[in-house]
């Protein structure tokens, strides 16, 4: 597996962040998606890593800096003929890996609370990523649920 920064050109990336944004709008009401659409993904702040088994698109995730000390994982999506061949895991130490060099404090994310996210919840929970309240812009709402990643002794 080849895991990559993304300049997000391909035909293959676009379509599975059409699917990751056509899903979510499927499992949450309009007001709480917080997807990203490709042009949202193209900002100086999001760095977006794609992983390939040769040609084959496996899975992708982003990570935003919110401020020097504090990222925001975002886009994470395995395409569903990929999933359980350890894309998402692949890509979540990746950004967790990036996180630390960039010397985050703590690593965030905002995701669904539908029970079809449940897999991403135990994902997070694997990696050390426990509950927490909103952070950045987000606020508090039955459809959400927030987790971080404390990556330094002293992170609040």
């Amino acid at each position: 597996m080849r895991i990559e920064i993304d300049d997000l050109s391909r035909p293959a990336v676009h379509a599975l962040l059409q699917e990751h944004l056509e899903n979510m709008f499927e499992l949450s009401p309009p007001e709480n998606v917080f997807a990203l659409d490709l042009s949202k993904l193209k900002t100086p702040d999001i760095t977006v890593w794609t992983a390939w088994n040769k040609q084959e698109l496996l899975g992708c995730g982003a990570l935003k800096e919110l401020s020097t000390t504090h990222g925001e994982i975002k886009s994470m999506r395995t395409p569903a003929a990929a999933r359980r061949r350890g894309a998402g895991r692949a890509i979540l130490k990746h950004i967790i890996s990036v996180a630390r060099s960039r010397n985050y404090d703590i690593l965030s994310l905002e995701t669904g609370s539908h029970p079809a996210f449940g897999a991403a919840h135990h994902l997070y929970r694997s990696h050390g990523f426990v509950p927490s309240g909103p952070f950045g812009g987000y606020v508090a709402d039955p459809h959400s649920v927030f987790m971080q990643l404390r990556l330094s002794a002293g992170a609040a």
